[in-house]
């Protein structure tokens, strides 16, 4: 269990412009999301002692069929193996703790499905993989890091108040600007009495800049990225380096054949349109001919122009999270022409960003979450925190909201992240008890980084927060973490055209479910 201590001191400058205060927090974790942080269960390991060849290797690990091979596989059935782990001079290890990835692709199919891992916690591992196609199929498995490796993600995860920081421009009235370090944490800029604090009034959370040499707190103007922090020792260097992260097993299973039944080549969605408040099951789906299939509910394809406008006539769609969100902003600007981009003169990268089709009162809007953002230099003032534009929003049958969080968090200890969703939470629940009929869809953070900054590791318990933090309320969550972990695709953290095309018409499944 991780518990993080932030210091939040009572004296705090409002974030300029002083947004209107909604509700104030006390900066401590609400009831019932303090013990959150125990969904972050991995199995503690001995490490390796500084010995890297103990460490668990790409290249020694191998994996084999748990039963004997058939000629061919019923549809609709499961392919089970077993995944052993070894160090780097081929013994077994002992222990677990080792994050696997593991796909059944169909590559002639252009099919994929990402398979579920059990960690027996004596160094193998359970691999169950659904058979949802017919036709050849083989299996591929990652190491994507060692247990040491996770080890020491895990170590910094919690030991770290962070491993970034940014950087605050002042301005005086002359149009002198001084620059100074900000952070989510006092402690981690310098003495606390030499520190500018600010706080959202509608969210409770604080964000802190060193005091600048002459200019006032209050002459905060602008935001962006400050520094990497070198956070790692070189042996840990090592066990996270790319010769020994993210690597494909030698292959230990050849392709195999799954056969149709009752002339059916694939495993049928569902029946039930889609909805908010629907189970995942996992997997949560699957691709083929690079079309993905929902295992929850009738997922609907728009491929062309007009059936995304008609999906999205008449409704504002409301988009607030991160740069894997803007890609769904920017897949459907460019997709549908009708769909013209106001220059509101912001910072593309920040946002805010709107496009509009004024015929069909369609108005698709995407706006950067606030506070902590790796950017370019942007306007304060254009940092709004998703529960300000939450608490501002009237709701209604024509409303779509769309949130996404992650992959800022992942620098930061846990209890960061779970603030976050404590308020983000309360806020989506106080706009559905308002307004009931407003659509509300959780994106999850995808695959991608693979650094002590950013790691599917990290990216595994943001998720696990995610859906706990939302479990209770009636939204839709698209999985992208599944979306970019199913096909024969490098990871990326900003996915290519064919996952995003998915990912947005699951969404517009939801907005327009038959």
């Amino acid at each position: 269990i991780f518990c993080i201590g932030v210091s939040r001191p009572d004296r705090a400058v409002p974030l300029p412009p002083g947004p209107r205060p909604a509700h104030k927090s006390s900066g401590s974790l609400p009831q019932g999301f303090s013990g959150l942080t125990h969904l972050l269960h991995w199995p503690l390991t001995p490490g390796d002692g500084g010995d890297l060849l103990a460490s668990t290797s790409p290249q020694t690990s191998t994996y084999h069929l748990r039963s004997p091979a058939q000629t061919s596989y019923a549809l609709g059935g499961y392919l089970e193996a077993i995944i052993i782990a070894r160090d780097h001079q081929g013994r077994p290890k002992a222990h677990g703790g080792d994050l696997f990835r593991a796909q059944l692709l169909g590559p002639d199919l252009k099919a994929g499905v990402p398979g579920d891992i059990t960690d027996l916690e004596n160094g193998t591992y359970l691999l169950t993989l659904p058979l949802l196609w017919a036709g050849q199929a083989r299996v591929r498995v990652r190491l994507i890091h060692s247990s040491e490796a996770v080890g020491v993600l895990r170590g910094i995860w919690r030991d770290q108040w962070a491993t970034v920081d940014f950087t605050g421009y002042f301005r005086g009235p002359t149009g002198y600007e001084e620059t100074v370090t900000c952070n989510v944490n006092p402690l981690l800029i310098g003495e606390e009495e030499g520190t500018c604090h600010y706080r959202d009034e509608d969210s409770g959370e604080l964000w802190f800049c060193a005091r600048p040499p002459t200019l006032p707190c209050d002459s905060l103007v602008e935001h962006s990225s400050g520094r990497y922090w070198n956070v790692t020792t070189p042996h840990e260097e090592a066990l996270l380096a790319r010769n020994v992260t993210n690597k494909t097993l030698a292959q230990g299973i050849p392709p195999i054949w799954v056969a149709q039944e009752n002339n059916r080549s694939l495993v049928l969605s569902p029946p039930q349109p889609c909805h908010p408040g629907i189970p995942a099951p996992r997997p949560s789906g699957f691709y083929h001919q690079n079309v993905w299939h929902s295992l929850s509910c009738s997922g609907r394809s728009f491929s062309t122009a007009d059936s995304i406008l008609g999906c999205l006539a008449g409704r504002v769609v409301h988009m607030m999270g991160d740069s894997t969100l803007r890609q769904w902003w920017e897949y459907l600007r460019d997709a549908v022409p009708a769909l013209k981009p106001v220059d509101l003169h912001a910072t593309y990268h920040t946002g805010p960003l709107m496009a509009v089709d004024t015929a069909r009162a369609i108005v698709l809007h995407w706006r950067a979450h606030g506070w902590p953002l790796r950017s370019l230099r942007t306007p304060v003032a254009a940092l709004h925190s998703v529960v300000r534009e939450l608490g501002g929003l009237a709701g209604g049958p024509h409303t779509v909201v769309v949130l996404s969080l992650g992959a800022h968090f992942t620098t930061f200890p846990p209890s960061i992240f779970v603030q976050r969703l404590a308020g983000i939470r309360a806020a989506v629940a106080a706009l559905l008890a308002r307004e009931p009929r407003t659509l509300v869809v959780i994106k999850l953070a995808n695959t991608g980084y693979k650094s002590v900054y950013g790691s599917d590791w990290f990216t595994l318990q943001v998720n696990r927060l995610l859906r706990a933090a939302f479990a209770d309320l009636r939204v839709a969550f698209v999985d992208a973490w599944e979306m970019t972990s199913s096909l024969a695709l490098p990871d990326s953290i900003h996915p290519g055209r064919c996952v995003v095309r998915n990912e947005v018409d699951f969404l517009l499944s939801h907005v327009c479910p038959t």
